[in-house]
């Protein structure tokens, strides 16, 4: 017994001389037999972030293109549209009447727009419910919001904004430009003239386009209710003071921002002026009101898309050529304009064009991007 100790003892002696002769070496378990065997097993790559993986892959002309929101003329994929969507990798189309005329034609109609697409279409439309509804001939409107309101049943909202969803899945719709959260706008698109009841029904229809899984907007923000001129014609300035937004415009902006997932709805910022807050320039074309109050202070970090830049508000006093470099820097993700081929294509190279020359940072491009494809990644599965 003594004996074979002093043979293992020896051999190792040998071992750690023969070593150092050679100099220094670590031992580790693996280069002993039964005490570990080296792996040839790949490590583990971290994961991948998809979102992140996705805008490496895009051109600086693509993700420009998703940034851009357009409205276009007739009832299919004719050579305009087709031509728009692949010169120009518009992220989104907008339906009017002029694009409805059935349900099966709507439906072939946004499934052609989106074939072939690696990155899906917004499709978006204004079902508001009331006056404010497209393709009234073959898809029954909904109530106002202001006859909702009235009925004083909040689930009613919750109830009318899924009603509101199966008719846009129904025609392949994946975006509404609803619910309206302007308080007491007296024109039958709002729910009330109370703050707080806003919020409560905006809110309850959160709940049922949700639960459908269609995107929503609430609009105009912060809020068109004390508005006294049509944005469709010229500017509007608001007087109101900085507290009396913040307890009635503002508020049922603030709730659904605090209380909901943003990257379920947009927030379309209107083009009034607020002199209490950026008295020299329209709220979608002022970082005041979209970067400063609207991410800042309330902390929305979902979508935010322009009202239609087509309005008087926006095109008597702005060149098209400007306009999206502007409402870029004020910190907009999407440009929308409905009806203008030639505005929709000044304002995307116009951004392309700031970028190329360093007005604008690519980096400031990406922000926008990865909010929109991380609402797009949504629609997976759906």
């Amino acid at each position: 017994m003594r004996k074979n100790f002093f043979k293992v003892f020896l051999t190792l002696l040998v071992t750690i001389l023969i070593c150092g002769c050679f100099g220094e070496k670590v031992v580790t378990a693996d280069m002993i037999g039964g005490l570990g065997e080296k792996s040839d097993k790949p490590k583990p790559q971290p994961k991948l972030d998809p979102i992140e993986e996705q805008l490496k892959s895009m051109t600086l002309a693509e993700k420009v293109g998703q940034m851009v929101m357009i409205g276009f003329y007739g009832t299919e994929t004719n050579d305009d549209i087709k031509f728009l969507l692949n010169e120009f990798h518009f992220g989104g189309v907008i339906f009017f009447d002029r694009n409805l005329e059935s349900v099966d034609q709507t439906k072939r109609l946004s499934d052609s727009l989106q074939a072939g697409k690696k990155i899906p279409l917004f499709i978006a439309i204004d079902e508001e419910g009331g006056r404010v509804a497209r393709g009234k001939n073959f898809l029954t409107p909904a109530p106002s919001q202001e006859d909702i309101g009235l009925d004083g049943d909040v689930s009613a909202a919750t109830y009318w904004a899924k009603y509101n969803s199966d008719l846009l899945k129904s025609i392949g719709v994946n975006v509404n430009f609803a619910p309206v959260a302007d308080v007491g706008s007296n024109d039958t698109r709002s729910f009330s003239s109370d703050a707080q009841s806003v919020a409560e029904f905006v809110n309850a229809a959160a709940v049922g386009y949700e639960e459908k899984k269609i995107f929503y907007t609430l609009k105009h923000f912060p809020g068109i209710g004390k508005g006294t001129v049509d944005s469709h014609k010229e500017v509007s300035t608001v007087y109101a003071d900085r507290a009396t937004l913040d307890a009635e415009d503002l508020l049922p902006f603030k709730k659904i921002i605090a209380g909901r997932d943003n990257s379920r709805f947009m927030i379309m910022v209107g083009h009034l002026q607020y002199d209490a807050i950026d008295p020299n320039n329209s709220a979608s074309l002022s970082s005041e009101v979209v970067t400063n109050l609207l991410r800042r202070d309330l902390g929305f970090d979902g979508v935010i898309i322009t009202d239609d830049l087509d309005m008087g508000a926006i095109k008597n006093h702005v060149d098209s050529k400007s306009i999206g470099v502007k409402i870029v820097e004020a910190g907009c993700d999407i440009a929308l304009i409905c009806h203008n081929y030639e505005v929709q294509q000044n304002i995307y190279n116009g951004i392309l064009t700031a970028v190329q020359s360093g007005e604008i940072s690519e980096e400031r491009i990406n922000e926008s991007v990865r909010r929109i494809l991380k609402m797009k990644a949504h629609l997976r599965g759906r």
